[in-house]
């Protein structure tokens, strides 16, 4: 079951009607648990018994280690919660990756040896969920929370439908106190809500899947040599599509859970407006940029330990951002360069410093745009589906072979020009301000045109309910 689906609109009108119904608020959170349960099952059922493993461990082990006197015995609680999740992890999402390699290095060596057909299907959400239950018991661990005080409270927060598969990835202490008390959306709320529904369908359907993809697929799925032109153009496709898939299913989401009268951090912040790298994680998928700050590079030291450790923090972090992406070689190159890219921009600030003539806007407009070109660079791994297709790609986007033929039409290239420059246009626009504020500063007649002109366009689009590009991790 997907946002952008019939299906989904009658199962969250049914939900919200029964959420405002006269139920006690046990009763009301009971039913958002089962329809949670029930959005999930809908695209595998029997992986709703991984849910209900994930939810067990973690609430038995934060409730041990809290209890627990010595810090032995905390620490070890605390694993069994890291070892269980991160190992139902690694045995859907990286068994077949290891055993290739596996078999990849016995090669190399001289032993013949056939890896086994890897044939387990990858629960869908497990990379998002896995990492909010830990979340969990991680901050009870270092003691930034309290154990929950309810099972149905707690399975709720592991469960909720509106981020269960894509995220954001919550934080207990943002997400748990709001099922302590009854929650009703007033209407100002709802209507809030249901324009970012549509905003995020819009983006879904109408940019990602009808203006982007279309270009992205043409190019990356070339086998000859390509122009660099249109290179460029299937890598700033992409960088649209993934950005408007992205953003548009973090949108629906935070738009359903205030409907529900429920609130979800937001994700992204403008994030091709960005001026340098770091700021570029401050405005990227927020929420797992900031747990893998919080969880991994500042327990491993962050910048504490001297620069060398600093940078190996960096890389380390970055890298396993990467994997965690998905369980191929590209998307460690992805996370590298990254890291990469953060390793050199330190480096940059602590020997040339901070000069006024960065405080111009010509100037911060120009880095902000060669901060977008290079992690353009770096969509190429992400989005190719082998190193071949990625060289190809960066060969001529880089200009060390110039000799393919075009490959794209007129009208995917207007097109892909118009989207991306009016995006940028929009993230620059946004960069330091928030939505909310910004709709109600524009006279109500203008909202609701531009609203309805989004649903009629999305009315319009011709589209197959195609999946989130994120539910794959």
């Amino acid at each position: 079951m997907t946002f952008n689906s019939l299906t989904f609109l009658a199962f969250f009108a049914l939900v919200v009607l029964l959420h405002r119904l006269p139920f006690s608020w046990t009763m009301k959170k009971a039913n958002l648990l089962f329809a949670s349960y029930v959005f999930y099952a809908a695209w595998n059922p029997p992986f709703v018994v991984l849910l209900w493993l994930s939810t067990a461990i973690d609430w038995w082990a934060a409730r041990r280690l809290h209890e627990a006197q010595s810090e032995s015995a905390r620490r070890g609680f605390m694993l069994v919660s890291v070892v269980v999740n991160l190992g139902l992890l690694a045995y859907f999402k990286y068994g077949g990756f290891v055993l290739e390699n596996f078999a990849a290095a016995l090669a190399s060596a001289g032993v013949a040896w056939q890896a086994p057909v890897w044939d387990i299907v990858l629960p869908v959400g497990i990379s998002f969920y896995t990492f909010q239950t830990m979340s969990y018991t991680l901050d009870v661990y270092l003691r930034r929370a309290k154990p929950a005080d309810s099972l149905l409270d707690f399975s709720l927060f592991v469960t909720f439908f509106p981020q269960l598969v894509a995220g954001p990835i919550v934080r207990p202490t943002d997400l748990l106190p709001q099922f302590a008390t009854p929650r009703i959306a007033t209407p100002p709320q709802v209507l809030w809500g249901l324009m970012l529904i549509v905003l995020g369908l819009f983006q879904k359907m109408v940019i990602a899947d009808g203006l982007l993809a279309p270009t992205a697929d043409d190019v990356f799925g070339a086998t000859m040599l390509l122009a660099p032109g249109d290179a460029w153009l299937g890598t700033l496709a992409f960088s649209g599509q993934i950005f408007c898939d992205f953003a548009g299913y973090t949108t629906i989401a935070i738009g359903c859970s205030l409907v529900l009268g429920f609130s979800l951090i937001d994700n992204f912040r403008s994030p091709y407006a960005a001026i340098g790298f770091s700021d570029f994680w401050r405005r990227w998928h927020i929420s797992l940029s900031s747990w893998l700050r919080d969880y991994l590079y500042v327990p491993l030291g962050g910048n504490r330990r001297g620069t060398a450790r600093t940078y190996a923090n960096l890389m380390i972090t970055m890298l396993l951002g990467g994997l965690w992406h998905g369980a191929a070689w590209t998307f460690v190159v992805w996370g590298g360069l990254h890291g990469l890219y953060l390793c050199v921009e330190r480096v940059l600030n602590r020997r040339v410093g901070h000069w006024p003539v960065w405080d111009r806007w010509i100037s911060r407009v120009g880095l902000a745009l060669l901060t977008y070109a290079l992690v353009n660079l770096t969509w190429v791994f992400f989005r190719a589906q082998d190193f071949d297709t990625a060289w190809r790609m960066i060969s001529a986007m880089l200009l060390f072979d110039t000799g393919g033929a075009p490959l794209l039409d007129t009208f995917p290239v207007v097109a892909t020009l118009l989207t991306i420059g009016g995006m940028l246009a929009v993230h620059w626009t946004m960069r330091s301000r928030e939505l909310h504020a910004e709709v109600q500063r524009v006279p109500a007649a203008l909202v609701g045109l531009v609203w309805g002109a989004m649903m009629f366009l999305i009315a319009i689009t011709q589209s197959d309910g195609d999946a989130f590009i994120y539910f794959q991790f």
